[in-house]
């Protein structure tokens, strides 16, 4: 089997200091990151983003910035022969959101694929809020830049 590139591309949504998080049930995992997804083939990393925003939230969200790419070595959690190299951008939305957001983590029925959003205070957040590495470094990040 041959090694492959994982690349993931999501989006950091802060209002009223607080950060949105999905918490997602994936191959029997309860995992919270940060909304996004896979880029596809022939896709940019802005429109990946702008159409998994629009895929999961029912949300048009604008790019502002480009906040961290991976630059360590992390192998996949489900396939550790694929590498992961994750893109974060920061994003503005409207005012109105559609989505429907829980005040509990992992607020779903348990089945493959389960979603879920949440907002988590900035003053509240933690790296060990996220289960994925790459995800506690750019949570790091966030604690240094909105502290």
């Amino acid at each position: 089997m041959g090694k492959n590139f994982n690349v993931r591309v999501y989006g950091l949504l802060i209002r009223e200091g607080a950060l949105l998080v999905s918490d997602e049930y994936i191959k029997k995992n309860k995992i919270t990151k940060f909304p996004g997804g896979g880029l596809e083939f022939g896709e940019g990393t802005r429109d990946c983003l702008k159409r998994e925003f629009k895929e999961e939230l029912d949300l048009e969200v604008k790019i502002a910035e480009h906040f961290y790419t991976t630059d360590f070595y992390v192998a996949s959690s489900f396939d550790t022969r694929s590498q992961v190299i994750s893109i974060y951008y920061v994003v503005e939305a409207p005012k109105l959101l559609p989505f429907k957001v829980s005040n509990e983590p992992h607020d779903y029925i348990l089945k493959e694929g389960a979603q879920s959003f949440r907002w988590i205070k900035l003053k509240q957040l933690k790296e060990s809020d996220f289960t994925l590495i790459i995800d506690r470094k750019v949570g790091e990040l966030i604690l240094k830049r909105y502290a």
